[in-house]
C-alpha cells in the first residue's frame, strides 16, 4: 500500500520540487498539492494522510499555528528555507526538517525516517525510474547505505535474514530472498538453488550442479537446474 502524501506550500516551485522526488519512489503517491493552511485543513477532513510536507511561512496561517491547532495529525515534516524555527519545530514533535532547495539524497533520508516511524520492515528502498536500476539502497538499523548492482556477487538466505555478498564487502539485512528476488532486474540476477542468487555477469564457469563466481562456488539446486542451465546455454 502506498504511503498518501499531503504537500502543504504557497510556493508553486517549491511544491513541484517535492512532488518531483515523490514521483521518484515507489511506495510514495500525492494525494493533493495546498497552497495555505486552510486548503490543508479541508484536505485532511476528506482524505486518508499518512504523510505531510507542510510549509512554515505561509500567508495567513503560519505551519507552526496550523500544526499546533490540528488534533488529528499525519506524520508531518516541516520544508522551510529558514533554520531559526527548528527547535519550535520539534517541540511539536514533527518527523524532520527539512531545508529549501531540498535535494533528492536528503529527502530520501527523510523517507527513511518515516518508513521507521510507521514500523515498515522492508530493508531496501529502489527509486521508481530504477526498471533497469544501477543501484539499490539497504536499510541497516537508521542507515541506508547504497549498493551498486554491478558489485553484487551472490545472494545468501539465512532464514528471515539475506546476506549480500560484494566485490568489497557483505550486508546483512531482514528480508527474504523471494522479496530480495522481486527488487532485483531479472536479466541481471539469477536463483540458483533455494538459498543462493547470483549475479550473471560475474559467472566465471558452470558446471550442471555448480556455478563458479571466481573461486567461490554457488550450489545449482535440483529445482532449480533445468532453468538454470536453459538461462546460461549448457548442453
Amino acid at each position: 500500500m502506498k504511503v498518501k502524501c499531503l504537500l502543504v506550500d504557497d510556493e508553486p516551485l517549491a511544491l513541484r520540487v517535492v512532488e518531483s522526488h515523490i514521483e521518484r519512489m515507489n511506495d510514495l503517491e500525492v494525494v493533493a498539492k495546498c497552497r495555505n493552511a486552510m486548503e490543508a485543513f479541508e484536505v485532511l477532513k476528506q482524505h486518508k494522510v499518512d504523510l505531510m510536507f507542510l510549509d512554515i511561512q505561509m500567508p495567513g496561517i503560519t505551519g507552526l499555528d496550523f500544526l499546533k491547532n490540528l488534533r488529528h495529525r499525519p506524520a508531518v515534516v516541516f520544508t522551510t528555507a529558514f533554520r531559526n524555527y527548528a527547535l519550535e519545530a520539534f517541540d511539536l514533535d514533527v518527523l524532520d526538517y527539512l531545508l529549501k532547495p531540498i535535494s533528492f539524497e536528503r529527502f530520501f533520508q527523510c523517507v527513511q525516517k518515516y518508513y521507521q516511524y510507521a514500523g515498515n520492515d522492508s530493508a531496501v528502498y529502489k527509486p521508481k525510474e530504477e526498471k533497469s536500476a544501477e543501484h539499490i539502497y539497504v536499510k541497516q538499523g537508521k542507515k541506508a547505505t547504497k549498493i551498486p548492482l554491478n558489485e553484487i556477487l551472490f545472494i545468501e538466505s539465512l532464514k528471515d535474514y539475506i546476506r549480500i555478498h560484494t566485490d568489497e564487502d557483505r550486508y546483512m539485512i531482514k528480508m527474504t530472498m523471494c522479496n530480495m528476488e522481486k527488487q532485483l532486474p531479472e536479466n541481471d540476477f539469477l536463483r540458483t538453488h533455494k538459498s543462493f542468487m547470483i549475479s550473471v555477469s560475474k559467472i566465471t564457469a558452470l558446471t550442471p550442479t555448480r556455478v563458479f563466481l571466481g573461486e567461490t562456488e554457488i550450489p545449482i539446486g535440483r529445482n532449480y537446474k533445468q532453468g538454470v542451465l536453459s538461462r546460461l546455454n549448457y548442453k
